[in-house]
């Protein structure tokens, strides 16, 4: 089983392409910057589960609606 759920995230991000891209920037800067976790425990070991979760907490979401987009996390 998924965690988390993809029904979990829909709730936090509106479309799943906002979703997935808002992950794999994360996830790069996750990548790039070692030591930037925003959870005290993560279950998944990747950087795109972990972006995940982040979303699924509520840490991390996107910011505006075009194509301009920029992600920020509320901490």
């Amino acid at each position: 089983m998924l965690y988390p759920s993809v029904d979990t995230l829909k709730k936090e991000i509106d479309s799943k392409y906002s979703l997935v891209s808002l992950a794999s920037k994360r996830a790069r800067q996750m990548q790039e910057e070692d030591g930037t976790e925003r959870l005290h425990k993560y279950v998944s070991y990747k950087y795109v589960g972990k972006a995940l979760e982040e979303v699924a907490a509520g840490v991390l979401t996107k910011v505006s609606q075009d194509e301009s987009a920029v992600y920020e996390d509320e901490i």
